[in-house]
């Protein structure tokens, strides 16, 4: 499997991390630099990655945690509860549903989310930014699809308003404690014996145009894309969606079929197969990261792919990682 993988790699012209999971046995397998000028290794113990918006079902899941928590008090909240109860000065706010956020299918429209703005953003700064955004843009109807980052910042705020503790306090407990994972951070916990990659695109030679991630531009975007993790790490995360770690087998279900969803998304996860197949892809602007993770819905089975050399769009990443898959395990897994 390691040859096959590194191989496949090499041949796409990409370098990463990834996790392997073949029977619910999880391997790491790396190829290349993580940080070319310094030649650190992708795999390295110090190498922290971006998960971009692989993040968002980290939100979403304890949003669910928090209606839990909150489903015999006063503050009790679901799905269809109008974000107005959180966000009155947003416009269309008593239109908007918690589920509508939380399945892209608000109507937000805000433009420039990730654009680096060079300013270092408290949680509520960014999150003020984004009902400023969204209130000087033209919204689009509640229940279109339409995948934006403000729905999961906004979600971000949430939690705040409903725990009376910040997202990241929030993040620390009910995630990396509680899973006990020892490589995973947002942005602004990295510690200084960690590093983040670089990312590079393949032109004509590997390792060219290198652009990562700022302070900055990771702290506009709380609660979006502001984690950073390592694929096992990521694994960990996605099997506590479901074994009672984070969430249950019935809560995970809430959370994947919310009544707003109006494809395969729902809670920062696309399913797919008769929700056999679990996925979601992230980047960020103005870098060249593929984040990526496809897994059996049983987590028994399949890839996280981090990606810090891309070559191609989107859709060629995929294919990278959908030929090891079906190394993995042949005829299960789809290929976008």
């Amino acid at each position: 499997m390691r040859s096959y993988v590194r191989n496949t790699l090499a041949q796409s012209n990409s370098r990463g991390s990834t996790v392997i999971i073949k029977n619910g046995k999880p391997q790491q397998i790396s190829y290349g630099w993580a940080w070319y000028g310094k030649r650190i290794g992708n795999g390295n113990d110090s190498v922290v990655y971006p998960t971009a918006s692989l993040q968002k079902v980290v939100t979403a899941a304890m949003v669910v945690q928090l209606m839990n928590e909150k489903w015999h008090t006063s503050e009790r909240f679901s799905q269809n509860t109008k974000i107005s109860r959180w966000y009155p000065e947003l416009k269309n706010a008593d239109n908007i549903t918690l589920g509508q956020l939380m399945t892209q299918t608000s109507g937000i429209n805000a433009v420039n989310t990730e654009a680096d703005r060079g300013t270092d953003y408290s949680e509520d700064d960014a999150v003020k930014w984004a009902i400023d955004n969204a209130n000087s843009t033209d919204s689009g109807t509640p229940g279109t699809y339409f995948y934006n980052n403000t729905n999961y910042i906004l979600l971000a705020g949430i939690i705040k308003k409903v725990s009376g503790q910040s997202y990241e306090t929030n993040f620390n407990n009910r995630i990396v404690n509680k899973l006990g994972l020892a490589n995973t951070y947002l942005y602004q916990n990295i510690p200084s014996w960690k590093t983040d990659p670089i990312s590079y695109i393949w032109n004509v030679k590997n390792y060219q145009d290198p652009e990562y991630i700022t302070k900055t531009q990771a702290s506009q975007l709380v609660g979006a894309a502001n984690m950073f993790t390592t694929p096992m790490d990521y694994y960990k995360i996605q099997v506590g969606l479901s074994n009672g770690a984070i969430l249950n087998k019935s809560d995970f279900h809430y959370l994947t079929h919310l009544r707003s969803r109006v494809n395969n998304y729902s809670g920062g996860i696309y399913l797919d197969n008769n929700d056999t197949i679990k996925s979601a892809y992230g980047n960020l602007g103005g870098t060249h990261f593929g984040i990526w993770f496809q897994i059996t819905t049983d987590n028994r089975n399949g890839l996280i792919m981090f990606l810090n050399q891309t070559a191609g769009d989107e859709n060629a990443q995929k294919q990278v990682g959908y030929q090891i898959l079906n190394h993995i395990k042949p005829y299960t897994f789809i290929a976008g």
